[in-house]
């Protein structure tokens, strides 16, 4: 009962978290990133523009949901959203680029591919993407705002969906399982097969 408390009270402290900044800022929105860490496929990322009195029951950094839960939770979000949008970089972009510069890449295209205009936009971690308008860094902001939480799981649903079609055009590695990290399966399946056009040069270097 008492999990199940704090639970409530962590909930309605990331929608209270935004209600904060829109009475300051009027429109804002949420961005954050899913995939940052894995050997093989895009980044992607989201932004998400809330209506006021939104409300979405069981909304969590996506790293603390279950699948079918984030699955359910990116249709909710989806349908109650004034606007929102996913982006990626490839793997292509991440190799020329770097993963860091690849997620700012990436942030931008989901921020400017919102159809409604927000005025102030918080983005999880500690940097933040060459916007035309004030952003802020927040850090563990999937756990503490309501619209970056809603936009790490439209990143990591979005993510993962698109590494189930790659499994389909690569099966060798089992990117439908691992989603392209570093498990033991997929570093196998690297020192076998080699890598593929999805790989990220950067990050397999000691294993191939």
């Amino acid at each position: 009962m008492a999990g199940s408390v704090s639970k409530d009270l962590e909930l309605k402290a990331r929608f209270a978290f935004d209600a904060e900044y829109r009475g300051k800022y009027g429109i804002i929105c949420g961005i954050d990133e899913a995939g940052r860490g894995p050997l093989a496929g895009a980044v992607y990322t989201a932004a998400v523009v809330l209506p006021d009195d939104a409300f979405i029951d069981g909304l969590n950094d996506s790293k603390k949901l279950s699948e079918a839960k984030r699955e359910a939770l990116f249709d909710e979000i989806t349908g109650k959203a004034l606007a929102y949008c996913v982006a990626s970089a490839s793997a292509a972009e991440i190799n020329e680029l770097n993963i860091l510069k690849a997620t700012m890449l990436a942030m931008k295209r989901a921020f400017d591919g919102l159809s409604v205009r927000p005025a102030y936009v918080l983005i999880d971690g500690n940097k933040t993407p060459d916007l035309d308008i004030e952003a802020e860094a927040v850090v563990k902001g999937d756990f503490r705002s309501a619209s970056i939480a809603a936009a790490s799981i439209l990143a990591k649903v979005s993510r993962d969906r698109y590494m189930c079609e790659l499994d389909e055009k690569y099966p060798e590695y089992g990117f439908a399982k691992h989603k392209g990290y570093g498990t033991t399966q997929h570093i196998e399946a690297l020192k076998k097969y080699g890598p593929c056009p999805e790989h990220r040069a950067l990050f397999i270097r000691k294993f191939v």
